[in-house]
């Protein structure tokens, strides 16, 4: 009786259009609590740990005591490193986050990973790590969307949607932005916006602000509530800010990365990795304690307090180092809270700059500044409409439209000409991943050349003469013929049209076949993906390659054709582009 009503639910769920809809508000309600927890115990930890008043915020503070902040930060370090050693003793596997989940799998996520991946985020965040908390924010919301989704048995597409809604609904209650947490959905968890997705997202993410707001009200405020405005010969400058932004964004994700190659290189144990990237956070906090924790306290601060030049300066590069030291040391975290805070520092060096060259402009360094939070998170995270609508939703002021959409865009046009990767691609990359975006590429591992090989191809001796050849292979009665080597190894192919159009004289006829072969050194294997498959087919220029059993023998089993693994690559891709805009 149980089992036959939850089929009807389950049925009834996967057939109702409104359904997505209804499980989005669950997740939004879900997600939104796992905030609020989790903001509360990192604030908790920073009270205890470094002596704050309470409701105080750690990159704030103007001073700190040295023997805590130290304290913490290596003894934080070494608990994340054995955590961490933990937990990969445990699960043995890399956590699945939701960019990978929505491109490789289909939308699914391990709930148990996630819940301990963001424990990792609380601990690192809570010690003061410079990392921010919302790695650990999308990858709860995202996991338990994956897991509930999952219990209905909902299709494929369904499912990457409800993991977008439980990432979109971490982001917007961390930031109380509902449009820039459901803009990061689509830009960076979907990798596309489409219609039928926009009501389940948008829910999602109203909904998370609203139940993290009531349980944690010290969870986010306005950066500032002013009006602002910038005259015509500022966007030069912002032009400017984008370019400078762009080349930071492409540092910073190089630097994050560096310090796990260098601990790999001197063989430092993982589990001590942590407590040394402490070690140096701790160095730079005794310059400023702004770089420490993710800087939200420190962005409203320095948003509103002018400083001076090389005050600023300092800060802009010692938070990127701590920022670099922590995620290449192996803290937990992102940079998303670190990109904002960088981005405003880099906007008021800029705004000084100018005024000390230019004493007589009418500058308004808060407008400069927040063009530089747009886009050097634009650069890192690569989300550019994401930040705009951020920058929208924390200061209430839309004046300055224009002047934030040509920076972030600029920015991100940087990166994208000149890396390729926002940061969570990047890691995807290091990891040997080939992940651009979000969007469904899980039918490129899926499509290998077995699926793509024909097996009727016809093989001669490399040795074999024209004469022969003409004589075995009449025109017309086969395309193309792969020849073997004494040991009936790939050695090429001839097409057989340019065998019979040599003139019939005598040095022709018995001339070896093998002087008109192809691509003798460039063949396919079984198990080889369609992208392989693609650029072998560019770097050999003809239209069909052998398939070989493996490297050594060269055995051959079949070949494939180009034209027939481009059409079948567009059909599995315009397939999955009508998954993505709701067409069964």
């Amino acid at each position: 009786m149980i089992d036959d009503l939850w089929w009807r639910i389950r049925a009834l769920v996967r057939t109702e259009e409104l359904s997505l809809s209804i499980l989005s508000i669950v997740i939004g309600t879900v997600a939104g609590i796992g905030v609020a927890l989790a903001h509360s115990t990192v604030q908790w930890m920073h009270e205890a740990l470094f002596g704050l008043e309470r409701g105080a915020y750690l990159s704030a503070s103007l001073a700190l005591d040295p023997v805590r902040v130290f304290t913490a930060l290596i003894v934080g370090g070494l608990t994340v490193g054995f955590y961490t050693w933990a937990v990969r003793r445990l699960r043995k596997r890399e956590v699945v986050d939701p960019i990978e989940a929505n491109a490789l799998y289909g939308g699914r996520i391990s709930l148990r990973d996630s819940v301990l991946l963001t424990g990792g985020t609380v601990l690192s965040s809570g010690c003061g790590a410079a990392v921010g908390m919302e790695a650990g924010y999308t990858q709860f919301g995202a996991g338990f969307a994956s897991w509930f989704g999952q219990r209905f048995n909902l299709r494929r597409a369904d499912l990457r949607t409800l993991v977008a809604c439980g990432a979109a609904a971490g982001i917007a209650a961390a930031f109380d932005a509902p449009m820039a947490g459901a803009f990061y959905a689509f830009e960076l968890v979907l990798g596309a916006y489409a219609v039928v997705t926009l009501a389940p997202v948008m829910l999602a993410a109203l909904t998370a602000p609203a139940v993290a707001g009531l349980l944690a009200r010290d969870l986010t405020s306005p950066l500032l509530n002013v009006d602002l405005y910038f005259s015509r010969y500022d966007i030069a400058v912002f032009v400017g800010i984008g370019v400078i932004a762009g080349v930071i964004g492409i540092g910073i994700m190089k630097m994050a990365t560096m310090g796990d190659g260098v601990m790999h290189r001197f063989k430092v144990p993982s589990f001590l990795r942590p407590a040394l990237g402490g070690l140096g956070v701790a160095v730079l906090a005794l310059y400023s304690p702004a770089v420490l924790g993710a800087g939200h306290g420190a962005m409203q601060y320095y948003l509103v307090h002018a400083h001076g030049f090389t005050v600023l300066l300092g800060l802009l590069i010692a938070k990127i180092l701590a920022a670099a030291l922590s995620v290449g040391t192996g803290f937990r975290g992102g940079l998303f809270h670190t990109s904002l805070f960088v981005g405003i520092l880099l906007g008021d060096v800029v705004g000084l700059g100018i005024t000390a060259l230019f004493p007589a402009l009418p500058i308004d360094r808060i407008v400069y500044a927040l063009v530089g939070m747009a886009s050097v998170a634009a650069a890192v995270i690569g989300a550019p409409i994401t930040m705009i609508f951020l920058v929208f939703e924390q200061t209430g002021n839309i004046a300055i439209a224009s002047g934030v959409m040509i920076g972030a865009v600029i920015a991100s046009l940087i990166v994208r000409r000149f890396f390729g990767y926002s940061f969570a691609t990047w890691r995807f990359h290091i990891r040997g991943e080939a992940i651009r975006s979000a969007f469904d590429i899980s039918f490129i591992r899926d499509l290998t050349v077995v699926k793509l090989m024909r097996r009727e191809a016809r093989t001669a001796g490399e040795h074999m003469t024209v004469a022969a050849f003409r004589k075995r292979f009449p025109i017309g009665s086969t395309e193309r013929v792969f020849l073997t080597d004494e040991h009936n190894g790939y050695a090429g192919f001839v097409i057989s049209a340019e065998v019979h159009s040599l003139d019939y004289d005598e040095t022709a006829e018995t001339a070896p076949v093998s002087d008109l072969r192809h691509a003798p050194d460039v063949f396919l294997l079984p198990r080889q993906n369609i992208n392989t498959v693609l650029e072998a087919f560019d770097k050999a220029e003809t239209e069909a390659l052998a398939v070989v059993d493996d490297a050594q023998s060269r055995t051959i089993l079949g070949y494939v054709s180009e034209s027939y693994a481009l059409r079948r690559y567009a059909m599995e891709l315009d397939r999955r582009r009508r998954e993505l805009s709701g067409e069964r």
